[in-house]
């Protein structure tokens, strides 16, 4: 091998690993997440195509353009089924006050997540989600709670409305802004209501429909 040949392989481009279209999409989507959290819709294509490693030609030829890209990471950002599986994978033997907390910190962080998404882009309509959606996520919570029935006040499949209401108001910036609710607080307030009767959760008698929600 001569000097030059030996030059002409050190200067060689490196070419981007095979994948199929779909894998490259999604690369070129998973990318263009964190860069359209921070840019928002002026984030470049060069910028995308250096953040998921290839050519921008590639970028164009899997997606025709730049907003094309914008609309998949968005579309992809707002699905619920990864914060679903993450609540879903929460020990259910867990003691109710933590798994309280964590159902209510991992809400607010998706809701505060999916409001920077809305305002990087500018959207002024409602987001695009799947049909359904919230069954699955009623599912979920209320086998989450089910070991912790003989505690509860509400039906279990009741409880995952009410900590969706509490987690997305505190989780609007201007609303927390003034007089900030701690999660603490918010554990408590779902447990205990603003009663603080501590024991009434653990009473025999069943409740009527009226104590459910007298509201």
């Amino acid at each position: 091998m001569t000097k030059t040949d030996a030059s002409a392989d050190v200067a060689a481009p490196r070419r981007a690993p095979a994948m199929s279209p779909e894998d490259r999409r999604a690369q070129i989507v998973d990318a263009t997440i964190p860069l359209v959290l921070a840019n928002g819709a002026a984030v470049t294509s060069k910028q995308i195509a250096e953040a998921a490693g290839v050519a921008e030609g590639t970028v164009f030829r899997a997606f025709g353009d730049k907003d094309a890209v914008i609309d998949a990471a968005v579309r992809k950002y707002l699905e619920p089924g990864p914060l679903r599986a993450r609540l879903g994978a929460i020990d259910a033997t867990l003691p109710l006050e933590f798994k309280v907390r964590q159902v209510i910190s991992m809400l607010q962080q998706r809701f505060q997540g999916v409001f920077a998404m809305m305002a990087a882009v500018g959207l002024r309509e409602r987001p695009p989600v799947q049909r359904n959606t919230g069954e699955g996520y009623t599912q979920v919570i209320a086998e989450l709670f089910a070991p912790d029935a003989d505690r509860l006040g509400i039906p279990a499949d009741r409880i995952a409305p009410f900590l969706r209401a509490l987690s997305f108001v505190t989780s609007i910036g201007p609303f927390q802004a003034s007089d900030p609710i701690e999660i603490d607080e918010l554990v408590d307030l779902a447990l205990h209501g603003i009663t603080g009767d501590r024991t009434s959760s653990q009473a025999s008698v069943t409740p009527t429909r009226s104590e459910e929600n007298p509201c």
